[in-house]
């Protein structure tokens, strides 16, 4: 079933268990709730805060994007989902595939737990040199199997490395016979392989989260596993996971930089869980990095998980985050749903002085989400008023030069709520404010002002905001900086006011599928 904001979808057959006749019920009340959605507005409550062109679970708990990886001309997302409950549970492969990254449609569920455990997370290649002997192309899933009955009984060693493929293009796996393929060493928490190809030493990678750090394995055939170096920070004491080992481009050359991606569960720059990157050099078996220059892939509060998309095809790499974070994420007020992933982002590098950033920009292919220009309706003239409807899905695009005064927007509803971003003079920072967006009581520190790094002073200044019912993303500079957040407003944002930044030209366009 495709994704649709505007519909409501019917119960997943997982999604409960209860007799018969009261199902029937539920799922005739669904139906006629998703016959009047096509005439009616506002949406379901159950629907309320569903967004226009993110990707969302048909219904339950979704977390982390898994097993990204491109085949035939299909973008197939994995993710990890709980289809019993709104809340983290066992853990399977949800699935969804895409031709345009901007139309999903739903799968059945790819993997479900087995008795070596729960489907954590992992990542899938495209084994075109038959490698694994499974056959030409196989699409072979690389994830950690979480044995939670052997962490109950207080074992060390519950998390293992395991393989699954399919020969029909993701539509179904098997699981492989020789599970687990890199068994636990002794590490607490060992998990989240990806791999990938490394066509120098015509051997495959794999990078995974050994609790504070990440460790590399190599191998010529996918189930043969020989362990290579290990990256990490001294002293460091948070976790880490979802790790991701990608070459870059450094914009303007022929260039390129291997970038470790790793999220960390704890202490990133606006609090809990945030996705960090190092950039550094590979010979195939180790990373070496700058240990002192750890860097934060978005600076809001909600992109976690990140990691690319796997046998695209040119020179593009495009990821994928989850758009919430561990502190609040079972707690947010959507019920028939939870949680939601970013759009999907290109990533390259780029140079100054000495030093590389990664540049993460929206992907292209959002183009084709403009619907049409949202002219200001201002009677003063001034453009600095628009009110419409379609605010509440679009593209804010501005540029400035930074004064004296604070370049601020404003969106907001007739309730009072208003979620603000922009600039802020005194400190040279860009922020996300969400203390009076909506809804907050579902965590004590959810209402507040987020800050982006500082900026050189008098800068040129430039971004692009993408609004989706619930969230922000904010591009800056050409995606230099890149800030998420959510929020849940009780009615639809349908307001954009903006102070500051001179005769400042705002684009405001209305997106949707």
């Amino acid at each position: 079933m495709k994704v649709n904001s505007l519909s409501l979808p019917l119960i997943h057959q997982h999604s409960v268990t209860m007799p018969s006749k009261y199902l029937f019920f539920i799922l005739s009340i669904s139906y006629l709730f998703a016959c009047k959605q096509e005439t009616t507005s506002p949406l379901p409550v159950a629907e309320k805060w569903r967004p226009a062109y993110h990707f969302t679970p048909d219904s339950m708990w979704m977390n982390d994007p898994n097993g990204l990886v491109y085949a035939d001309g299909i973008y197939h997302l994995f993710y990890q989902f709980y289809p019993d409950s709104n809340v983290w549970g066992p853990m399977h492969w949800g699935h969804a595939t895409s031709k345009d990254l901007v139309s999903w449609e739903h799968q059945p569920i790819a993997l479900y737990p087995d008795s070596l455990g729960y489907i954590f997370s992992g990542s899938a290649v495209v084994d075109t040199g038959k490698t694994a002997g499974f056959g030409k192309n196989a699409m072979v899933a690389m994830f950690t199997h979480h044995n939670d009955k052997m962490e109950k009984d207080g074992s060390n060693v519950f998390q293992y490395q395991s393989l699954a493929y399919s020969m029909d293009g993701g539509k179904t796996f098997v699981k492989y016979a020789g599970n687990p393929v890199v068994k636990n060493p002794g590490i607490r928490d060992f998990r989240d392989p990806k791999v990938s190809w490394y066509a120098p030493g015509k051997h495959w990678v794999m990078v995974l989260a050994a609790y504070d750090r990440a460790k590399f394995y190599t191998s010529v055939d996918l189930k043969n596993w020989t362990e290579g170096g290990e990256f990490g920070l001294p002293g460091d004491d948070r976790l880490w996971e979802c790790p991701d080992l990608v070459q870059l481009k450094i914009e303007g050359t022929e260039e390129y930089k291997w970038v470790l991606i790793t999220s960390i569960q704890k202490k990133a720059p606006n609090g809990g869980t945030g996705t960090s990157y190092f950039v550094g050099d590979f010979d195939g078996k180790t990373f070496k990095g700058d240990i002192k220059n750890q860097k934060w892939a978005d600076y809001g509060t909600d992109n976690y998980a990140m990691v690319t998309w796997g046998n695209t095809p040119g020179s593009r790499t495009l990821a994928l985050g989850w758009m919430s974070n561990w502190l609040y994420a079972q707690n947010v007020p959507t019920t028939r749903w939870r949680s939601t992933m970013t759009v999907p982002r290109e990533l390259a590098l780029v140079k100054e002085g000495n030093d590389y950033s990664m540049v993460s920009k929206p992907a292209a292919e959002l183009k084709a989400l403009e619907k049409s220009k949202i002219e200001s309706k201002d009677p003063q003239g001034q453009g600095k008023v628009v009110e419409d409807a379609a605010l509440s899905h679009s593209k804010i695009v501005a540029s400035f030069t930074p004064a004296q005064e604070d370049v601020v927007f404003s969106l907001s509803n007739t309730k009072g709520e208003h979620l603000d971003f922009g600039y802020e003079a005194k400190t040279h920072r860009w922020f996300i404010d969400r203390s009076h967006a909506g809804l907050s009581d579902f965590y004590q520190g959810f209402a507040a002002r987020h800050y982006g790094p500082e900026m050189p002073p008098s800068a040129p200044q430039n971004f692009e905001a993408y609004i989706d019912a619930t969230s922000i993303e904010l591009f800056i500079n050409g995606g230099k900086v890149a800030m998420t957040d959510i929020f849940f407003p009780t009615e639809a944002y349908t307001r954009l006011e903006h102070k500051g930044g001179g005769e400042m030209p705002v684009e405001v366009i209305g997106l949707g599928r």
